[in-house]
């Protein structure tokens, strides 16, 4: 693990000068409810960005069913837990995942994020910082529903990726959690990902149900991200324990996975705030001056 950490210390010394002008986006990813598959969509998506030529950080942030290691079938020693307490720097909880990508994993520390003491938050921040400029994207995966933890980390991020499929209360669960975290939080941006449809066409038909409800009650626009199809081997490679998009190339879901990370890399990028980043995401998380 030591030999990990230096591996990565190594890499951020030799790509430091390469990364000068990297501007890293925090992205938050999350669902009304459990079980529409939004750990998937995260980890896949990311897989599909990295394929890209993007490079990207998945914080697994889901409080209690963290399972971004388990998708990978790779184990971690280390978490956030380990980070806040200061035992470990933020390169000892980066473990490296198949095709290259980074994951810090799930645990009980995401819930002492809110509760940290001056010295930890010190800390904490200070070596979150050091990940900006390393990444293109920093991913944020979190638990489904609305703990006070995820409005956090929905309303710091610079985008928010809300995971919903065509079923009645997966469409009424992820209704509920925009309109609430748009009653507290009016610049969040969001986009939607309609998993598990049968087609293109009831893909579009939840994503405009969704869609026009919010812009009518909310008066908000929901960009649609992309529709990811019901695809049987989503299945199988989650028994495998291997990403869909490496165990089934050629699939449906991983043909439709790499489009959407195509898009959204390509969608033209708003301009910059004052404090952009992941600065910014700590300065909203944390209200940090």
């Amino acid at each position: 693990m030591t030999d990990q950490a230096e591996a990565l210390r190594n890499l951020v010394r030799n790509q430091e000068l390469k990364n000068e002008g990297r501007t890293t986006k925090v992205i938050t990813v999350t669902s009304g409810k459990g079980g529409v598959g939004k750990s998937n969509f995260s980890l896949n998506f990311s897989l599909a960005l990295q394929r890209i030529g993007q490079k990207v950080l998945i914080f697994d942030a889901d409080i209690g069913m963290a399972n971004i290691d388990v998708l990978m079938g790779v184990s971690s020693p280390y978490n956030l837990y380990h980070l806040l307490k200061q035992e470990k720097t933020i390169w000892e909880i980066i473990q490296e995942g198949p095709q290259g990508v980074h994951f810090i994993a799930g645990g009980s520390g995401f819930k002492d994020l809110l509760d940290l003491s001056a010295e930890q938050l010190n800390y904490f921040a200070e070596q979150i910082s050091r990940l900006h400029g390393q990444y293109d994207f920093i991913l944020f995966d979190t638990g489904a529903g609305l703990s006070k933890e995820t409005v956090k980390f929905i309303t710091a991020a610079q985008e928010t990726i809300v995971v919903t499929t065509p079923e009645p209360t997966s469409i009424t669960d992820a209704y509920a959690l925009i309109k609430m975290v748009t009653a507290m939080e009016h610049d969040v941006k969001f986009k939607l990902i309609v998993n598990r449809a049968i087609d293109t066409k009831e893909g579009n038909a939840t994503a405009d149900k969704i869609g026009l409800v919010a812009q009518r009650f909310l008066n908000i626009e929901l960009p649609v991200l992309g529709i990811l199809p019901d695809d049987p081997n989503v299945t199988k490679a989650v028994k495998k324990q291997v990403p869909f998009a490496i165990a089934y190339p050629g699939s449906d879901a991983s043909k439709s996975i790499l489009e959407i990370a195509k898009r959204f890399v390509d969608v033209p990028q708003p301009p910059a705030a004052a404090i952009s980043g992941v600065k910014g995401f700590l300065h909203k998380m944390f209200r940090l001056s």
